[in-house]
């Protein structure tokens, strides 16, 4: 039977940011920044395509057009901006990247919009045109909505530490004093559906952050994602990380200064969604010089019991 409890998860990860940096405290001061602060997102636990009321989208193995499995990552499964409810929307399904966007400092960069400034130096990737690593949209909404019966979910508070003597926050599970002895980012391993078949891990989750920032102009501001699987990044309502599809860990890096509408002095909404989808491993990494917090507690499953 699964476990439906709506307890908090003890769990303390190395995350993100906080700021309101000034220049001089981007190039590595930041002695005056507190060094946590604590966040609440929501776990929601799925069970795999091949267990009984699975979902198909988890334990699935992605598709090229000709209908070969292909794992990767695939771009343009969301469209460019949330719902109405914060939430992603799904536009297709997929492209298989075959070489990634770089900015002219080598960061990888989600493939550039129009709504991002163009900067000299920045080289481009390129995509195949069709795939399939995700269904349709009806499943996709379920990804991160409690939906009865499809899954069930847990808030699960995140602890965010500095890296002594610097404005950088980091959570890296290989180093998380919780998840380095789990061997990787598996927050529910035991609870909500349990875990997958003899694996002794819960593989089939998604996690989502709603929170918010000052922004900081010239400040050097950034958000980095190092890992796997499915992630999407966005500020202001607006897609700044593309990192979809099943596959090992990847990177993107969104530098605040390259998006043509933020203000400097103004709040403005992060919202950070995460999928583990696959069996191999769980590698989860941000990195980030913002000041974030929390703007609305989740809704947990619980409700449904």
């Amino acid at each position: 039977m699964p476990t439906t409890t709506r307890r908090m998860l003890p769990v303390a990860l190395l995350l993100f940011a906080v700021g309101g940096v000034t220049p001089a405290m981007a190039q590595g001061g930041g002695d005056n920044l507190p060094d946590s602060v604590t966040l609440t997102g929501t776990v929601r636990d799925f069970l795999a395509r091949n267990q009984n009321g699975g979902h198909d989208d988890f334990e699935w193995q992605p598709k090229k057009a000709n209908g070969r499995g292909s794992y990767g990552h695939y771009i343009d499964i969301v469209a460019d901006e949330l719902d109405a409810d914060g939430k992603p929307v799904f536009s297709t399904q997929g492209r298989k990247v075959t070489r990634e966007w770089k900015d002219g400092n080598g960061n990888k960069i989600m493939q550039p919009r129009s709504y991002m400034l163009s900067m000299e130096g920045d080289s481009l990737g390129n995509a195949q045109r069709s795939g399939l690593a995700v269904h349709n949209a009806e499943g996709f909404a379920q990804w991160f909505r409690d939906t009865p019966g499809v899954n069930l979910s847990v808030a699960l508070p995140v602890t965010l530490h500095r890296e002594p003597g610097t404005n950088k926050y980091v959570f890296d599970d290989k180093s998380d004093s919780v998840f380095s002895s789990l061997g990787g980012f598996f927050p529910i391993n035991q609870e909500l559906f349990g875990n997958y078949n003899n694996t002794g891990k819960n593989f089939h989750f998604t996690y989502e952050l709603a929170t918010e920032f000052v922004y900081q102009a010239d400040a050097g501001q950034e958000f980095r994602f190092i890992g796997d699987d499915d992630v999407w990044v966005f500020v202001d309502g607006k897609l700044v990380i593309d990192l979809g599809g099943v596959h090992g860990a990847l990177d993107q890096t969104v530098l605040l200064d390259r998006l043509s509408w933020l203000q400097d002095g103004e709040t403005y909404s992060l919202h950070f969604f995460f999928a583990e989808r696959h069996t191999t491993q769980s590698n989860f990494r941000i990195e980030t010089t913002l000041q974030l917090r929390d703007i609305n507690v989740p809704t947990v499953s619980g409700l449904f019991d």
